[in-house]
Order: structure tokens, then C-alpha cells, then sequence
């Protein structure tokens, strides 16, 4: 409490067109979540419209972005599910059944939505720094509305994984004289599935449907352990989110350079 005779000092005014007092590199950050979210972007569109270079037929290498493969043009080996009696016109990415959900999954998750608040929409930029809109109105437009439809798209994410982790484990049995074998392709989708499924369960939402709706952990000693295991890795989930990112781009690129012709897989066996 400010002692009587002593006037309590007056809080420091911004003036226009100044946007705070800070003399740090507060812009940094932003500037680099914009710039990588975007890149992440752009390179993804351009591959899922593509089309073309998604499958090594040798050793049944497929890359993430066209997995699963629905459409008519798909190689037979590479749809797990089966393909569509129709083919897919330009611009229709033949993953057209999980692509939207993940895209749902990343937009709507609770990480992301800080990333890019901040950085793209400057709500705010940064700590002490005057944001550039004049009133908020939070998650309540009608754009914003699936925001809370998180938790349902974590589901289709989670089972999207599971068809990723099967990808990863069939080219292990395609080795270059048939059977078992491993090569430079292999180990770098194990390490794309792996930050897969920890961007995947670390998400808010898991550790909700862990341990979220109990009353007592010392009646579900099960569920307990489970969310402990989970809180620790939704602690790293932006971690998982930026890694999941550039293995997804290091997979992706691998495999279309295969498929074009650049170049050939390296084998550490068969």
C-alpha cells in the first residue's frame, strides 16, 4: 500500500504512433513463428496439389501428405484402403480424406492458436506491446466457432497416426531383394512417426480425455499414471508441434525426391 504522503506514480503512457517501451527484440519471435508457419504452408500446399512423386513402388515408401491414397490414380500398393472408382481433377489432393482433419487438428489446437494469435494476428504481439486491433471479441465470430471442436478432431487425428505408423512399418518388409531391410528412407519416417505421436498425445486434449473428468485419482489408479505420462509430454507440445512440422517436410521431400528420379535410397541392409 502507498503511504499516504507519498503519491502513487503514475503508469507510463504510450504515445502513438509507439507501440511500446520495450527496447529488446520483442519482434523476433513472431517474425519467425510467421515466417516458419508460413513456409510450413506453402510447401505443403504446393505437395498435396501436386499430384505426382507420393510413392517409391521399390520399397513402398509413401509419403505422409498423399497417405491414405483414395484416389483412382493412386498406386494399387499404395492405398491402403483401397481406391475410389473415380479419378481425382487437378487441384483435389488424393488424400482428401485426412488432409482436412489435420489441417482442423493444427489450426484448432491450443498451441497453434497462441503461434499464430500473436504472430499473424498480433492479438497480441507480444507481452507489453499495444495490439493494433481497437476492440476484442475473443472466439465468438462465427470463423472462430470450430476452434472448439478440438477435442472431436484429436480423434481423427489420433487414427490418421495409426494409419502413418502402418506406412512406416510396411517398407521395412520391402527390402531391396525382397524381405527385411533397412535404409536411410525408413529411419526417417520412424523419426517422422515418432514426432507424430508425440505432437498427437501431447495435445491438451488427450490429457483431458486421460484424467480430465475424474474426481478422484486415488479410485483410477490407471488413468492417473496415464495423464502423469501425458502432462509431461503436453509440457514439450509446442516442441512436438515445430519437430512434427519439419519431419513432415523432411519425409515428404525424401520420398518426391525418390519418386522423381533425383535421387536413390541409401541401404544400410538389403
Amino acid at each position: 500500500m502507498t503511504p499516504p504522503d507519498r503519491a502513487a506514480p503514475a503508469r507510463a503512457r504510450i504515445q502513438l504512433p509507439r507501440r511500446t517501451l520495450r527496447t529488446d527484440r520483442w519482434w523476433l519471435a513472431p517474425l519467425f513463428t510467421t515466417l516458419g508457419l508460413a513456409a510450413f504452408v506453402v510447401y505443403a500446399t504446393l505437395r498435396v496439389f501436386q499430384q505426382d512423386h507420393y510413392w517409391v513402388q521399390e520399397h513402398h515408401y509413401l509419403t505422409p501428405f498423399y497417405s491414405p491414397c483414395l484416389a483412382a490414380q493412386c498406386a494399387p500398393d499404395a492405398a491402403l484402403f483401397g481406391r475410389l472408382p473415380v479419378e481425382f481433377p487437378p487441384l483435389v489432393p488424393y488424400a482428401l480424406l485426412s488432409l482436412p482433419f489435420l489441417l482442423l487438428f493444427r489450426v484448432t489446437c491450443y498451441y497453434y492458436r497462441k503461434a499464430y494469435y500473436r504472430s499473424v494476428w498480433q492479438a497480441p504481439t507480444a507481452c507489453a506491446v499495444r495490439e493494433p486491433h481497437r476492440s476484442y471479441t475473443g472466439e465468438t465470430r462465427p470463423l472462430m466457432l470450430p476452434q472448439n471442436g478440438h477435442r472431436y478432431f484429436f480423434y481423427v487425428a489420433f487414427a490418421i497416426t495409426a494409419v502413418n505408423t502402418w506406412d512406416m512399418l510396411v517398407p521395412f518388409f520391402h527390402g531391396t531383394d525382397g524381405g527385411f531391410g533397412v535404409g536411410l528412407g525408413n529411419v526417417i519416417m520412424v523419426v517422422n512417426v515418432l514426432m507424430l505421436w508425440g505432437y498427437t498425445l501431447s495435445c491438451h486434449s488427450c490429457r483431458h480425455i486421460m484424467g480430465g473428468r475424474l474426481r478422484s485419482f486415488g479410485r483410477h489408479p490407471v488413468r492417473y499414471r496415464l495423464w502423469t505420462g501425458i502432462s509431461r509430454l503436453n509440457d514439450r507440445h509446442m516442441y512436438f508441434g515445430w519437430a512434427s512440422i519439419a519431419t513432415l517436410i523432411a519425409t515428404d521431400a525424401y520420398v518426391a525426391l525418390m519418386a522423381g528420379g533425383v535421387i536413390s535410397d541409401l541401404r544400410f541392409f538389403n
